[in-house]
């Protein structure tokens, strides 16, 4: 049991899906600065500005997922080939979705936390078991 404030955030520091929504919403904050940055400042349109800042943040996100999220030993051309595959996934949801929303009325803001809400769900399960996974050793044939 934990006596601590100390002793509680160490155990939720051990959780992989606490570390995974802190690096998560760092990732966002950059995410989400670089598309303000690029379509509200420099006026880049909405559906190019997206996926560009989307894309921007691919190297942060990974990395720190990796060895902070997931802490993986896993071998990294074969999680960035995976991760990859799911930043192309994520791309078209995320441009969608920010499209949507934004030509609903409800604003590319708006758009952007509901895309993150869903693509954060599904990424978790897709890092812990798919692109961050630690392959098995074969066992040598008898």
């Amino acid at each position: 049991m934990p006596k601590t404030a100390r002793d509680l955030a160490r155990l939720a520091w051990n959780s992989s899906a606490v570390r995974y929504l802190i690096v998560g919403g760092f990732c966002f904050v950059v995410d989400v600065g670089l598309l303000w940055l690029a379509h509200d400042v420099l006026g880049v349109p909405l559906a190019i500005a997206t996926p560009l800042a989307f894309l921007a943040s691919f190297a942060v996100t990974y990395t720190l997922q990796r060895v902070v999220a997931f802490a993986s030993d896993s071998k990294v051309v074969p999680s960035v080939a995976r991760y990859t595959t799911l930043v192309v996934f994520n791309t078209l949801a995320t441009t969608g979705i920010v499209w949507l929303i934004d030509q609903s009325g409800g604003g590319w803001f708006m758009g952007k936390v509901i895309a993150v809400v869903a693509t954060t769900v599904w990424n978790y399960f897709a890092y812990r078991y798919w692109v961050f996974v630690t392959p098995t050793p074969r066992s040598p044939d008898v």
